[in-house]
């Protein structure tokens, strides 16, 4: 099956090769990207825009974060930072910013800064995308190089959502008359890339910002980004040599890709990018029974999903629902408790016996007012391994008396019916953050969920543990490190024991790179960060590092 598609992919390939423009490639130091995929460009800069409509790389390679969290390391990287200490009980985050620092038009970066773009979020809270004023009380500039965040209650993980929040110029934002509509189509930022040096609709390109704090930093001149109307264009860029670094999902790629140009063609994909889910809809009974969830689990053949959907690049996801991200925190006894994600359908079946929903004369289980078990799988349809794994799941859920439909929609709309938990099952990501703590807390806290029909950022399926929330609260309040991960093991223990949801498979960090050009890349050989520039803010890292050959 493998070497099928992959043959058919190669022709889809060549074919559209043969009917391309050629394009010249770029000069000497202009490094391509293919990040997202759009059939033309509109110019936004913004940092701060709500619903994600800025350009790559806005929120980190132009406008950049205090900290960099490293997600391969699992450690913080300081950046307009230098550092951090808690104060006054720990209600205070004082932070020092780097000295030294301009913005692109030449101005004194300062901690005045800082202050001001947390203030803005305040005013403005359709910015506030973290929600930090959740937990803020008061941002103040001490100096010019210290700024003090007051919490309202004691909040640790209250720094991991401010590390990564695009800090913007007070002397230009001051001005500008609404933030949440403003596109800032030439951006003044302390990032390695800020000056538009071309913007069409077809192709933009970003030069190096002429007073970066990082001397002999970026050593690439400029990023060119074409415009490609979908993944499929994006893939064949890559593979022609068009594209120097991508971040794209490219079936049979050491038979595509990788063996075109065994010298020059990279790839890395490690398990750090989250956790794909198979959401129950917790409000529609069944699935409020635990014990039909982890039937629903047990089901499904996770193996075969990895290998039809992903090629081989993944893994079968455990009990704890841990991607390789949190490697240091996964309790492997913990892990290994979990039976209901091996494949067992006779198991699945006796659970459903158990639980009250024998089979009926149709061979289908019925609900207590007869209505047979039909039910709804939701996928993007462009997300061609979601769609593949929706249909193994379908036909596993067969073999205990479930009928199911995949359901196949554009982005806009999957997205929709999932935030506002309108759907029976859904395929979905998880929500990441540097500890267990966000992964769990939108998984099992009762404080993520939203009202059917209000718009929910996560916790899409809807399910609140009164465990979780007792050991999700004691988290936030606890400073020692030692305890935190007592407290991340019970949380694995209750995720174990009450199923919120079936994880699939942890998520590779896509990443590609073509070495021709240019050197420096991280890989598995030089694994000093996440090389998928869908990774942020970790994606500053590389392109600090990348240099023309």
């Amino acid at each position: 099956m493998r070497w099928t598609a992959s043959r058919s992919l190669l022709l889809t390939l060549l074919s559209l090769a043969a009917c391309a423009r050629e394009r010249k490639l770029p000069p000497p130091g202009v490094l391509t990207v293919a990040q997202e995929q759009q059939a033309s460009w509109v110019r936004n800069f913004n940092p701060l825009a709500p619903g994600g409509a800025e350009r790559w790389p806005t929120k980190s390679g132009i406008y950049e974060p205090l900290l960099v969290f490293n997600t391969l390391k699992g450690e913080y990287v300081p950046w307009l930072a230098t550092s951090y200490e808690w104060r006054d009980d720990h209600r205070v985050l004082r932070v020092k910013t780097r000295e030294g620092v301009r913005w692109s038009d030449g101005a004194s970066f300062s901690a005045g800064d800082v202050a001001f773009t947390f203030q803005l979020l305040r005013r403005f809270p359709a910015l506030d995308g973290g929600g930090v004023w959740s937990f803020l009380k008061d941002v103040r500039a001490v100096d010019a190089s210290t700024v003090d965040f007051e919490f309202s209650r004691v909040f640790f993980p209250g720094l991991d959502n401010l590390a990564p929040v695009p800090i913007v110029p007070e002397h230009v934002w001051s001005h500008v008359t609404d933030p949440v509509t403003f596109t800032n189509e030439t951006p003044v930022a302390t990032g390695p890339f800020t000056e538009v040096r071309l913007f069409k609709n077809q192709v933009y390109e970003l030069g190096r910002n002429p007073n970066y704090w990082q001397k002999g930093k970026p050593a690439v001149e400029a990023l060119r980004f074409p415009a490609y109307p979908g993944n499929e264009r994006a893939n064949l860029g890559l593979v022609f040599d068009e594209v120097d670094w991508a971040g794209s999902f490219l079936p049979a790629i050491d038979r595509v890709y990788a063996k075109r140009d065994p010298q020059y063609h990279r790839y890395w994909f490690p398990l750090i990018g989250g956790t794909i889910f198979l959401y129950a809809n917790t409000t529609r009974p069944p699935f409020n029974d635990v014990r039909v969830r982890k039937a629903l689990s047990m089901a499904i053949d996770r193996q075969m999903v990895v290998e039809v959907a992903l090629y081989g690049y993944s893994r079968p996801a455990d009990a704890t629902a841990l991607s390789d991200a949190y490697t240091k925190w996964r309790n492997a006894e913990v892990a290994a408790s979990g039976d209901w994600v091996r494949h067992d359908v006779a198991a699945a079946n006796a659970l459903l016996d158990q639980a009250g929903f024998p089979k009926g004369a149709d061979g289908l289980r019925h609900s207590p007012d007869g209505k047979a078990w039909r039910f709804e799988i939701l996928a993007v349809a462009g997300y061609s391994d979601w769609v593949r794994a929706a249909h193994v799941i379908a036909r596993g859920f067969k073999s205990i008396g479930i009928e199911a439909t995949v359901h196949n929609s554009d982005f806009g709309a999957w997205f929709q019916r999932l935030g506002e938990g309108r759907f029976d099952l859904s395929m979905g990501w998880s929500v990441d953050g540097p500890t267990p703590y966000t992964f769990y807390r939108w998984l099992m806290a009762s404080s993520t969920v939203k009202p059917v029909g209000v718009t929910s950022l996560g916790n899409w399926h809807r399910y609140g543990s009164p465990t979780a929330d007792r050991l999700i609260a004691e988290f936030e309040r606890e400073p020692d490190a030692a305890a935190q991960r007592q407290l991340s093991d019970e949380l694995q223990r209750t995720f174990v024991a009450e199923a919120p949801a079936i994880p699939l498979y942890p998520q590779p960090s896509w990443g590609e790179f073509n070495s021709r050009r240019f050197v420096g890349f991280a890989s598995a050989e030089d694994p000093y960060a996440a090389l998928s520039p869908n990774k942020t803010p970790d994606y500053l890292l590389v392109l600090t590092t990348v240099r023309p050959r």
